[in-house]
């Protein structure tokens, strides 16, 4: 009987070995499908993310993203089931959404980073079109003045000019990769100070000011609504937690709502308020300068 055991045990666990391999293979072979539901949705997914990296020059293979999370999913199931994860299913969905939320902070970072070096830009093309009357040899002559990431953009729409794009071409494509307001209008100054003619240094360097004035705005606004961002992540956290304390001060005691058609009401009703109340929250703290 005692060298039953460990054979029992070893067979146990080479079964579960198998059934977590046979899903795992059998879940990438349904993504690999070329007609599947499955392998579009990924297919889209895994594109999605690519064009979020490329356009922050992280040279990473969104499929390595992808199959990542795929893998910390798997291992993730597998734990729960080894030694019972009390939140499993708040690891799985961290595992599916953190790293998209986190390639879109990356992306939004950047942004602000480039926002923040406009003003700095317009000034520095105002003084380069004083030296040549050319718009487009000032702009080249920036690649080696602006730091990144503003510096990597201009490298690359330089490049764009030297394979024989517009100027008014590389600016607008310039623009859409960022995706800022701020870097449209700073550009959309460029173009049209282009297009009407007049002294175009000076119209770059009053745009460079309210620039300056517009930051200078809306980092007072930030310190202003920041209070009530914090408020809001609690607000959006504290129903977990509280769930999860009480659950493990008094197991069960969330049970009857699972049990009864007016339970799953009553959570329902509890899910869109909260949904509701972080809707509302964000509208007001959405200040636009």
């Amino acid at each position: 009987m005692t060298q039953a055991l460990p054979t029992t045990v070893m067979l146990k666990w080479a079964a579960l070995a198998l059934v977590v391999t046979g899903t795992f293979a059998a879940t990438l072979v349904v993504a690999r499908a070329p007609d599947s539901f499955a392998s579009r949705l990924a297919a889209r997914y895994v594109a999605h993310l690519d064009l979020k990296l490329r356009l922050m020059f992280v040279f990473v293979p969104a499929t390595q993203v992808a199959a990542s999370q795929l893998v910390a999913a798997f291992l993730i199931v597998l734990v729960h089931v080894l030694v019972d994860l009390p939140v499993w299913w708040g690891l799985l969905v961290l595992a599916a959404v953190l790293p998209p939320m986190w390639i879109e902070r990356m992306r939004r970072e950047r942004v602000l980073a480039i926002e923040a070096q406009l003003d700095a830009f317009l000034v520095a093309l105002a003084n380069a079109l004083k030296a040549t009357p050319s718009l487009g040899d000032a702009f080249i002559s920036l690649q080696q003045l602006v730091p990144a990431p503003l510096g990597k953009e201009i490298e690359l729409a330089v490049k764009r000019l030297k394979l024989g794009a517009s100027l008014e071409q590389a600016l607008l494509h310039m623009a859409g990769r960022v995706g800022s307001r701020q870097l449209d209008t700073a550009l959309s100054a460029v173009l049209i100070g282009r297009q009407i003619g007049g002294n175009l240094p000076q119209a770059l360097e009053t745009t460079a000011s309210s620039f300056r004035e517009m930051a200078r705005l809306e980092g007072f606004v930030r310190s202003k609504t920041a209070e009530g961002r914090a408020q809001l992540w609690v607000l959006a956290v504290f129903p977990f937690l509280l769930v999860y304390a009480l659950d493990a001060v008094r197991p069960g005691y969330f049970d009857p709502l699972g049990e009864s058609l007016a339970g799953y009401g009553v959570v329902l009703v509890a899910a869109l308020a909260w949904v509701s109340s972080l809707v509302a929250a964000r509208k007001v703290l959405a200040v636009d300068v």
